[in-house]
């Protein structure tokens, strides 16, 4: 194995690929710690929707930036990647391997390239954010793809916070919002990208099946818990998958039945956008899923040398 220090590797793929178990697998390998690139991993109380780790499955690595945010506040990429470095950094003072790990891509390039995100006009900001309370985020979606239509097919019609971040930038810069997001050009020269790479089929199957476990795990009464502590306040929080689909079965919109049903169907489109963002970085090196998985990883890591 490489010397470890400075050494940062980034698990990727879609969700429900095995992202968490291989990076605890890696980091038990090589001597390293973990730190979350999922954004809704971030807020406390939401584990059986974010599939997040127990302790136990945490198998004594160190795991950074989970349950930092309360679902009131907004999770801010921006903010994220300073507490990302900080911790890297740490990771690093005691020689070990720092292992990103998370289905979040733009929070991953945050950490690994040479990125700085563009500012922000606090008016401008206050005026599309009222535009999206009173107009809604599909009519905002809208305005996005008048002006720039490659932000609007990468944004989610529903994810109202991204698309008005979007308009802001295009607004303030005059350019499309693409153009500001990172260069492939890593900020440590000592940095892979491992992706696990899962059918499509496979992965239709695993999603259905993972909503029937976060069911049976008792995701409603999350849910129902977490609304108690604010999670329909929380502009961030509130929408993530599973979470804003039972928001919606305890306001009475739809039946429980039909809320699973519209997680599946969100969480196969949200897989898909995944699949699509990380399978355009060429620096990804892609591994097939089974018993060979680990030691494969490792191999793309011996690089490192």
């Amino acid at each position: 194995m490489p010397d470890q220090a400075g050494v940062l590797v980034a698990v990727v793929g879609a969700t429900a690929s095995g992202k968490s178990d291989l990076a605890v697998d890696l980091a038990l390998a090589v001597g390293g710690e973990v730190v979350n690139t999922d954004s809704m991993q971030l807020y406390r109380g939401m584990d059986i929707g974010t599939a997040k780790l127990s302790v136990t499955e945490r198998r004594g690595v160190p795991h950074h930036l989970l349950d930092v945010l309360a679902v009131t506040e907004s999770a801010d990429v921006a903010r994220f990647q300073r507490a990302a470095r900080r911790a890297v950094v740490d990771i690093w003072s005691r020689d070990k391997v720092a292992i990103l790990a998370g289905g979040s891509g733009l929070y991953v390039r945050s950490v690994i390239d040479s990125y700085d995100f563009p500012g922000t006009d606090p008016a401008l900001r206050a005026s599309l954010e009222a535009e999206l309370e009173r107009v809604g985020s599909h009519s905002m979606h809208e305005s996005l793809r008048g002006v720039d239509p490659a932000a609007a097919d990468s944004i989610l019609p529903s994810n109202g916070r991204r698309i008005v971040r979007a308009l802001e930038v295009v607004t303030l810069s005059g350019r499309p919002f693409a153009a500001h997001l990172p260069e492939p050009r890593y900020a440590h020269a000592r940095t892979v990208q491992v992706g696990i790479e899962v059918s499509r089929t496979v992965l239709d199957g695993r999603v259905q099946q993972r909503v029937e476990r976060m069911w049976q795990a008792g995701l409603v009464e999350e849910v129902r818990r977490l609304a108690g502590q604010g999670l329909r306040d929380g502009r961030t929080a509130s929408r993530a998958l599973g979470y804003a689909q039972l928001l919606g079965y305890l306001d009475g919109r739809w039946s429980q039945e039909e809320a699973k049903e519209r997680t599946v169907a969100a969480t196969r489109r949200f897989v898909r956008r995944q699949d699509a963002w990380f399978r355009r970085d060429p620096r990804v090196s892609w591994m097939a899923p089974g018993p060979g998985l680990v030691e494969d990883s490792l191999g793309v890591i011996d690089t490192l040398r």
